[in-house]
């Protein structure tokens, strides 16, 4: 997951926090795509 937010210049930091906070505050299953290093907005 590292390396592919490199690949997709996101700060691996902020990507992971961000989407930890994200499921854990109830993001839907059926759109887990939304939150993929690719489709994160910096």
């Amino acid at each position: 997951m590292i390396e592919t937010c490199k690949l997709n210049d996101v700060d691996p930091h902020a990507y992971l926090t961000n989407t930890l906070t994200a499921i854990v505050a109830g993001h839907k299953q059926s759109k887990i795509n939304e939150l993929l290093p690719w489709n994160y907005v910096k």
